[in-house]
């Protein structure tokens, strides 16, 4: 691994212990509640109506995966590189009775078939992560049978300029949209670098993987609030997360 991804995953697998310690809070609300947000549901409910098999690339604590389940996938193979969050979400899942499954993996280069998903589903903190988006691209549409569709909901490139303050929006001076990197000074990935992005590259990289873009929307909303913070930022007048919806050439088998 190159420096940044040892140091982001030596970061993760001490931010994932809790998964572990909140085990039981977790359970309760994956077999509960749902997970997807309703933009997310919107978006995908034509998709899962044909009952696909799943991969979701840097699954986390995999309540996502349930949650896919429960909406009607037939399965989900989630790929995370924190064998922490992998052996909880595992555990869960068993529990629950859910059709998902586990794999240790950096990203990209899943250690999966080619073709073998309906739909690829990421985001709520995965391209971040990535240092180069045209091969993350490429190894999502690898994944996708003929029609099948890659699903992205994701904080906006623009969110990480905006500071948490609650009596008006503003932007960080240590930051720009057009940086490449930035370290992460909050809970949970405290001390990680942060790869950034914009919109437009992000778009790009995915048509230059051969997708046919179906949706693209931006959103007042971020994804994830952390506790006891309300910034201002986040009360409509700015971007904080995005969906994108692409499609693999070709019919379907």
């Amino acid at each position: 691994m190159e420096p940044d991804t040892t140091r982001n995953r030596i970061a993760w697998e001490a931010a994932s212990r809790k998964h572990v310690h909140e085990y039981e809070e977790l359970l309760r609300q994956a077999r509960d509640g749902c997970s997807l947000l309703d933009r997310e549901l919107d978006l995908l409910r034509p998709v899962l109506r044909s009952a696909p098999s799943v991969v979701h690339l840097q699954s986390g604590h995999g309540l996502d995966d349930i949650a896919l389940v429960a909406a009607g996938a037939r399965s989900v193979v989630g790929v995370d590189y924190s064998a922490v969050a992998v052996a909880s979400a595992q555990r869960r899942a068993d529990e629950l009775g859910a059709a998902c499954r586990y794999v240790v993996a950096e990203l990209p280069g899943a250690p999966l078939r080619d073709g073998c998903a309906d739909l690829v589903y990421t985001g709520k903190g995965a391209l971040i992560w990535m240092p180069d988006l045209r091969v993350w691209a490429r190894d999502a549409a690898r994944l996708l049978r003929p029609s099948g569709r890659l699903f992205v909901y994701e904080a906006h490139p623009a969110a990480p300029l905006w500071t948490w303050d609650e009596d008006e929006p503003r932007i960080r001076a240590d930051r720009g949209y057009f940086d490449r990197r930035h370290v992460n000074d909050t809970f949970p990935g405290h001390g990680a670098v942060e790869r950034q992005a914009t919109l437009a590259e992000i778009i790009n990289a995915v048509l230059a993987a051969g997708l046919e873009l179906e949706h693209v929307a931006e959103y007042p909303e971020p994804f994830w609030r952390p506790d006891g913070v309300d910034a201002a930022a986040w009360r409509g007048r700015l971007p904080n997360s995005f969906a994108l919806l692409a499609r693999r050439g070709g019919a379907a088998p």
